[in-house]
């Protein structure tokens, strides 16, 4: 995993690597990772299919059933006497059941392009997330390093003075352990980078052994204040377009009460003896039609089926379109805590225990204070700015929820 601390030191090395012939890795930020995601994961290049798979049923519906050709020849045993027939039929709706068939077929095709815009806004919403949480581990390792930074500095000036016999040797060896905890921190960050990574490359369609850059900063909180519209989710269009699909298909089977009717002609040659005359040969055409009477079977089952899975698909709607408006309300809630929390954290908190652990270094130095008061000030100061970063990831998070509930692309 590469990682820089500023866009800067990121384009510099991108063009170092490219003067040097290197390839360098992909690089993606918050704002164009949802691009990558649609141009390259494979999970929603697969699910595209699902549109032809919709269009090839589409094109096949609605279509009349294949003609039928006969024959029939007859004969006694010495072949004097014969019949030959050879007939055509054809079998005829009597219902406009081919039109709605097709109308049902475009229905899903429309379904099936929602459904495909629903994955594609679940895995978007997934890589935003990882690329939120790569983020927040970069700053609270750059933070954690200007901590070990300063610690450092201070360990030296308690060294130089426990060398003068002006200080102790167990301060300064205790200031060396909190600069030395400080880097064990910022492993374990590399660690947990790692694993987010490791999610986020199948999500872009990466191969295990390319690099990736992540670039940009966390955004500051802003408000927001878009009220939620479940006909802009593809989940909600789907679920709308299956509740037409059901009500055609409804229609279909209501159509299915009265079978086709068949219709055909047919043409025979008989050649038979006519004693004393002879034999003759005698030549037909005529038509024939078959007319199904729908006395046994009037397809009660399966219309009651279809019409309890219209009412289904309805109810199944009306529900998701609530729980979007509660996604929506509860993502924007959480946004609000968060940058209410991190408001207080910035304007007072922060400041505070900075001035507070200034105070206890300046007093050190001038032998007026003691050096735990100096560790317990910077202890509280970094749990102060690591909580400042963990409501700033958490507010990212949640707008990335939120816009994600909205059907934002």
């Amino acid at each position: 995993m590469i990682s820089f601390k500023s866009p800067a030191m990121m384009a510099m090395a991108l063009a170092v690597c490219t003067a040097a012939g290197a390839q360098p890795g992909l690089v993606v930020s918050l704002a164009s990772v949802g691009d990558r995601v649609r141009a390259q994961n494979p999970d929603l290049a697969a699910a595209r299919l699902r549109i032809r798979e919709a269009a090839g049923r589409m094109n096949q519906a609605g279509r009349l059933s294949n003609p039928q050709l006969e024959a029939g020849f007859e004969h006694n045993r010495n072949f004097r006497e014969r019949t030959f027939e050879l007939g055509f039929s054809q079998r005829f709706p009597v219902t406009d059941r081919l039109r709605l068939e097709k109308s049902v077929g475009a229905a899903e095709l429309d379904a099936s392009e929602a459904e495909v815009r629903e994955a594609e806004r679940l895995l978007v919403a997934s890589a935003r997330e990882s690329v939120v949480k790569v983020l927040a581990i970069r700053e609270r390792r750059e933070l954690l390093d200007r901590q070990a930074g300063l610690a450092g500095e201070f360990a030296g000036f308690l060294r130089e003075l426990a060398d003068k016999g002006e200080g102790s040797s167990l301060d300064a060896g205790q200031a060396r352990l909190e600069a030395a905890g400080l880097q064990v921190s910022m492993r374990q960050l590399d660690a947990e980078e790692a694993t987010v990574t490791g999610a986020l490359k199948p999500l872009l369609g990466m191969r295990p052994d390319e690099s990736l850059v992540v670039g940009g900063k966390l955004p500051a909180p802003v408000k927001v204040g878009q009220a939620a519209d479940p006909a802009k989710r593809p989940d909600y269009q789907a679920a709308s377009l299956e509740v037409a699909v059901a009500d055609r298909q409804l229609a279909v089977e209501q159509a299915k009460r009265f079978e086709d009717l068949e219709a055909g002609i047919f043409a025979a040659a008989e050649r038979s003896e006519d004693a004393p005359d002879g034999y003759e040969t005698e030549g037909i055409v005529g038509l024939r039609v078959k007319i199904p009477l729908p006395l046994w079977d009037k397809n009660e089952g399966a219309i009651e089926e279809a019409r309890a899975r219209t009412e289904r698909k309805r109810l199944e709607a009306d529900a998701l379109a609530r729980s979007i408006r509660l996604e929506v309300g509860a993502a924007r809630a959480e946004m609000d805590e968060w940058a209410a929390l991190l408001g207080e954290l910035d304007g007072t908190l922060i400041p505070l225990a900075e001035e507070q652990v200034a105070a206890a270094e300046n007093a050190v130095k001038n032998g007026q204070g003691e050096i735990q008061a100096v560790f317990r000030n910077r202890e509280k100061l970094l749990q102060l700015r690591s909580s400042g970063l963990d409501a700033l990831r958490e507010f990212n998070l949640a707008r990335v929820r939120h816009q994600a509930a909205l059907g934002k692309p």
